[in-house]
C-alpha cells in the first residue's frame, strides 16, 4: 500500500525567535485544489481498506442490536404536562413526546418528520412556565447553527421562527409565555471579519415581534469570546445572568429584579477567577453553587436584594472526596421541603436530602447501582398529582437511559421507564480501579471485561478525555459493550483535566500542567499491561476532540506503548488552533501561542509538532466531519499528511488512514451514521491488536 503524495513545503514561522516548521500549511485550505485531490484520494484508501476488513458484518449488527434499546428521558413537569423524549427501535433520533394529566401521549416534535434525510437535530428544547408554548432548537448539517422556533403545545402551530444566530441559547421563559429571554449573535455585518461565531447578547423576545427589535439586556462592552446562561425566578421576578469569557473556569454573575426597572447588578466577576452557577429558589432565596472557597463546590443561600459574595451564608459544605453537581427544590406537598443534592464520588452519582433552612442531611436516596444521573425533575407547583416522586434519569455501563423514580414517603427508588428497545447485552465485569501517575498521583479507571480478575491477556481499548473540567461517568457504551462483547478489555481513567475530582483536578490538566493529562493515561496503559489485562501489541487506544488531542499526544510520546488509535475531531496543531472556529475560545485552557511562555508549552506536547520521521507509529485511523464548526477537519489532514511521511511502521500492517464525513459536524448523528463509523472505528483496532470480531 502506498500512501497519496503531499508536498511537504518550506513553510517556518518564527514565533519569540522560535523556527516553527509547517510543511502542510496548504492543507488547512479545503478549498485548494491539492488539498481536494489529496482528500479524495485518501477517501479512496480508507474506503478501500475499512470496507476489507473482517467482522464488519458482525460488528454492525451488533452495534445495531444494542442502539435498539432506544432511550428514554425524565419527565419536564408544566401546569400538569409532562415532556419527554423517547427514542423507539429503529428510530434514528428521540422524539420530543408530550404526556397530558389524563396519562395520554403524542408525539410534539420529530426530526425526521422535519427532515427525512437525518440530517436535522434537535439541539435544544424549553416548554414554558404554563405548557402552552414550546421554544426549541434545530440544526442541519452538523453545523449546531441553531435555528429558534416557538410552536403552540396545544394546536401544534408554528408561532415564532425561525430565529438564527442562537447556538448555545438558553431560553428562559417569563410566566405567561408572551416572552423569554434568550441569548444570540449579533449580525456578521456588524462585527470584524473571523469573529462571525463570537458577540453574544443577551436579549428579551416578545412572541410575534421582529427579532431585530428584541430588548437587548446584556453583553455590550464585554470579552467578545463571552459565552452566556439565563435563568429567570418562577415568579418572573428574578433574572439571573451568568456569563464566562470562552470555556475559561472563571464565571461573572449579574442579577436584576424584573419588578424594578431590570436593572443588573454584578454579584461575581471574571477577576475572582471562581466557578458560580446561581438561581432564585421557590423559598425567594438567591443559591448559589459555587467554588469560591471550596474546590469540590458548596452551596451558599443569600437574600436577592443583597446578592455579593460577603453577604452569602453556607447552607451545605463541601466534602473531601465527592463533587457537589447539582441541587433541586423538593416539596412534597407536606410542608416539609427538601433539598436533592447530588454528588459524584470518584465519578460515580451519590443522591441525598437535606433540610433547605440548615442544610442538615435528612436521608440517602438510593440508586439502582454504579451509574451515572442525567436529570432530576419533580412535579411543578402548577401540577396536581404525586408530588412526593422525585424522577431520576439514569444510564450506567450496561443500563441504557432510562427513569426511576423516588418517593419519600416509601424511601425506595424503583424503576419508572425502561428504554423501550429488548437488548441482549454481554456478560460485562465492571470495576473502578486505582493507579498511580508519574508524579506518583493517585488516578481511578473504570474497566469493563468479559472476566472478574485478568486470566490471560486480552486485546484492550483505552479511551479518555481530560480536558475542560468534563467528567468521565459510566453510561451506556455500544462500542464498549461491542468490544466487551467479542472478548476484549475496556478502560477508561478519570485524568487530570476532567471534573471527576473538582476545581483542582481540572486546573492539575490544563495550561502549563497539560502533560500531567498524558502521563496519567500512559500510566493506564500501563497498569493494564502490569496487572495482566493486556499487552502492548494488543492495546488500542481512543478519543475524540479534547480525547483526539489525548491520543495524538500519547502516539507521538510513547508509540511503542500502542498497536492502534483512533484519533477524531481532534485538536493536534496546538500553535495554530486558536485561528479556525471556535479555538480562540480554549486559550484559557491550552494556553496562547501569542505568550511565548505559553507557546513553549504548546509545542512541548502539540502532535503534529512531535511527529518524527523514521519512527516506527502505530497504526491510526483519523476520524473528521466535514461540518464540524468547532474543530476544523484540517488539524486532521495534516496530522495524517506527517504520519504518512514519518513511520517507519510498514503501511500494509500499521496504515495511518483519514475517514471523511461530509453532512455531519462535532456531536449529535443518526443511528444510522453512528453505526457506520462505529463499525469502522471497532473493526480497525480490532483487526490491529487481534480481537476476534466474527
Amino acid at each position: 500500500m502506498s500512501y497519496p503524495p503531499a508536498e511537504r513545503a518550506d513553510t517556518v514561522d518564527e514565533l519569540h525567535g522560535r523556527r516553527v516548521a509547517d510543511p502542510y500549511r496548504w492543507l488547512e485550505d479545503p478549498a485548494d485544489p491539492r488539498t481536494e485531490s489529496w482528500s479524495k484520494s485518501q477517501d479512496e484508501l480508507a474506503r478501500a481498506w475499512l470496507e476489507e476488513l473482517p467482522g464488519r458484518a458482525e460488528t454492525g449488527e451488533r452495534l445495531r442490536s444494542l442502539l435498539s434499546a432506544g432511550s428514554v428521558s425524565a419527565p419536564v413537569w408544566r401546569a400538569g404536562r409532562a415532556f419527554f423524549t423517547r427514542r423507539d427501535p429503529g428510530q434514528e433520533f428521540p422524539v420530543l413526546y408530550l404526556r397530558e394529566s389524563d396519562g395520554s401521549e403524542r408525539p410534539l416534535l420529530d426530526v425526521t418528520t422535519i427532515d427525512p434525510s437525518g440530517l436535522t437535530t434537535l439541539d435544544s428544547w424549553s416548554p414554558s412556565l404554563e405548557g402552552e408554548r414550546l421554544a426549541y432548537q434545530i440544526s442541519v448539517g452538523g453545523d449546531e447553527e441553531s435555528l429558534l422556533y416557538v410552536l403552540d403545545v396545544t394546536t401544534g402551530e408554528q408561532l415564532e421562527g425561525p430565529i438564527d444566530r442562537c447556538r448555545y441559547s438558553s431560553i428562559s421563559w417569563l410566566p405567561g409565555g408572551a416572552e423569554f429571554c434568550y441569548v444570540r449573535r449579533l449580525p456578521p455585518e456588524a462585527v470584524p471579519d473571523g469573529e462571525e461565531q463570537f458577540h453574544r447578547r443577551v436579549w428579551r423576545h416578545l412572541i410575534g415581534r421582529h427579532p431585530d427589535d428584541d430588548e437587548l439586556i446584556h453583553g455590550d462592552g464585554l470579552d467578545h469570546t463571552f459565552y452566556y446562561g439565563t435563568g429567570v425566578s418562577r415568579d418572573g421576578r428574578w433574572l439571573l445572568i451568568g456569563g464566562s469569557p470562552g470555556t475559561a473556569p472563571r464565571d461573572s454573575v449579574w442579577i436584576a429584579d424584573l419588578t424594578t426597572g431590570g436593572e443588573l447588578r454584578q454579584i461575581v466577576d471574571i477577576s475572582a477567577d471562581v466557578e458560580v452557577s446561581a438561581w432564585v429558589e421557590r423559598d425567594g432565596r438567591l443559591y448559589v453553587l459555587t467554588t469560591l472557597g471550596a474546590d469540590r463546590w458548596r452551596l451558599c443561600v443569600a437574600d436577592p436584594e443583597e446578592p455579593e459574595p460577603q453577604n452569602w451564608t453556607e447552607l451545605i459544605p463541601e466534602e473531601p472526596d465527592s463533587v457537589l453537581e447539582a441541587v433541586r427544590w423538593f416539596d412534597d406537598g407536606t410542608d416539609d421541603p427538601k433539598l436533592v443534592v447530588l454528588r459524584t464520588r470518584h465519578a460515580v452519582s451519590e443522591l441525598t436530602l437535606h433540610d433547605p433552612v440548615t442544610g442538615e442531611r435528612t436521608a440517602d436516596v438510593p440508586l439502582p447501582g454504579t451509574g451515572q444521573i442525567t436529570a432530576l425533575t419533580t412535579l411543578d407547583e402548577d401540577t396536581d398529582g404525586d408530588a412526593d416522586r422525585l424522577w431520576i434519569g439514569w444510564t450506567d455501563f450496561a443500563t441504557p437511559p432510562c427513569v426511576h423514580v423516588y418517593s419519600r414517603a416509601e424511601g425506595r427508588t424503583r424503576i419508572a421507564e425502561r428504554a423501550p428497545g429488548a437488548v441482549d447485552l454481554p456478560e460485562v465485569h465492571t470495576s473502578q480501579v486505582t493507579y498511580t501517575s508519574k508524579d506518583g498521583t493517585a488516578v481511578r479507571m473504570f474497566v469493563l471485561a468479559p472476566a472478574r480478575e485478568p486470566d490471560h491477556p486480552r486485546p484492550a481499548m483505552l479511551t479518555g478525555y481530560g480536558g475542560f473540567s468534563l467528567s468521565m461517568e459510566p453510561g451506556y457504551s455500544t462500542i464498549a459493550l461491542s468490544w466487551v462483547a467479542a472478548g476484549g478489555v475496556w478502560a477508561e481513567p478519570s485524568l487530570r483535566g476532567g471534573g471527576e475530582e473538582g476545581q483542582q483536578w481540572h486546573r492539575a490538566g490544563m495550561r502549563e500542567s497539560k502533560q500531567n493529562v498524558f502521563d496519567d493515561f500512559h500510566a493506564a496503559a500501563e497498569h493494564l499491561i502490569e496487572t495482566g489485562w493486556t499487552t502492548p501489541g494488543q492495546l488500542a487506544i481512543t478519543g475524540g476532540s479534547n480525547g483526539g488531542l489525548l491520543v495524538g499526544a500519547a502516539l507521538t510520546q510513547r508509540p511503542e506503548l500502542y498497536r492502534a488509535v483512533v484519533c477524531s475531531a481532534p485538536l493536534l496543531d496546538m500553535v495554530r488552533y486558536e485561528k479556525f472556529l471556535l479555538g480562540r475560545t480554549w486559550n484559557d485552557e491550552y494556553g496562547t501561542a501569542e505568550d511565548p511562555e505559553e507557546l513553549d508549552w504548546l509545542l512541548s506536547y502539540s502532535p503534529y509538532h512531535a511527529v518524527t520521521e523514521g519512527t516506527a507509529y502505530p497504526a491510526v485511523l483519523l476520524t473528521v466531519y466535514e461540518s464540524d464548526t468547532r474543530v476544523d477537519p484540517n488539524h486532521a489532514r495534516k496530522m495524517c499528511a506527517a504520519l504518512q511521511h514519518a513511520t517507519s511502521s510498514d503501511p500494509a500492517q500499521r496504515p495511518v488512514l483519514l475517514r471523511r464525513e461530509t453532512e455531519v459536524g462535532h456531536s449529535a448523528r443518526s443511528v444510522s451514521r453512528t453505526v457506520g463509523l462505529a463499525t469502522d472505528q471497532i473493526a480497525f483496532l480490532a483487526e490491529a491488536t487481534g480481537l476476534p470480531l466474527a
